[in-house]
């Protein structure tokens, strides 16, 4: 599902450059739920948005579903976007001034669905993942889980193979953080392939493997 050869990642600051991403090679299977993890600016990020399609890299070749990701202008990289990922954000990412069923139609608006269709679907997505009866409500009069939940639904109803999670459970409570990961392994053993970015080590032990990084290298992969 995603091979990763020798990716090396810089940002310019000031006069400077930053070698953020460091020879990284990387092999995830379909299927596959993986979590990654690394101190801060050890380069966990810059490798989701690297594996996203939200940020270039300068050497190496990335490889998404046997195609190679490089050079894509920006139409482009929304189409591989949208044909096979998926993204949950620790900050939620929700529009405030939109309902929880808005919210989770979104992907389906850019894909230009039409309305009543997109509306039915995400009810349906809200149905999935516990919310339907907070289809009206909006971000400001929900929890940090159940916007996590319209988060996770938004995430899916695009029908993405690999869903990148960036700390989906970073703001929530322990309780609130368990029942969240049982949500995304419930996903998973649908067959989507997973990648979680996490620093707390009980999330990472629900994955079937923890990737390592540290200053910007792949440190232990099992």
């Amino acid at each position: 599902m995603v091979r990763l050869d020798k990716i090396n990642k810089y940002y310019r600051v000031g006069a400077h450059s930053l070698h953020v991403l460091r020879d990284v090679d990387l092999e995830i299977e379909p299927g596959e739920m993986v979590s990654i993890m690394g101190a801060s600016g050890s380069g966990k990020s810059t490798l989701l948005n690297v594996l996203g399609i939200l940020d270039g890299y300068e050497r190496g070749e990335y490889w998404l579903d046997g195609t190679l990701m490089r050079d894509l202008n920006e139409r482009k990289a929304a189409h591989y976007r949208n044909k096979f990922l998926g993204f949950v954000f620790q900050s939620f990412n929700l529009l405030p001034f939109k309902t929880a069923a808005e919210n989770v139609a979104l992907p389906l608006y850019y894909q230009k669905v039409p309305r009543r269709k997109r509306n039915r679907i995400a009810m349906q997505y809200l149905e999935r993942v516990g919310l339907l009866d907070w289809a009206e409500h909006l971000p400001s009069e929900m929890s940090g889980g159940q916007k996590q939940r319209v988060a996770i639904a938004r995430a899916l109803i695009g029908k993405p193979r690999l869903i990148l999670a960036d700390e989906p459970t970073g703001a929530l409570d322990s309780e609130t953080s368990h029942q969240i990961m049982d949500l995304l392994t419930e996903i998973h053993q649908t067959g989507i392939t997973m990648i979680v970015v996490t620093h707390e080590h009980d999330v990472a032990a629900r994955t079937q493997r923890v990737i390592h990084l540290k200053d910007g290298r792949v440190e232990a992969d099992p």
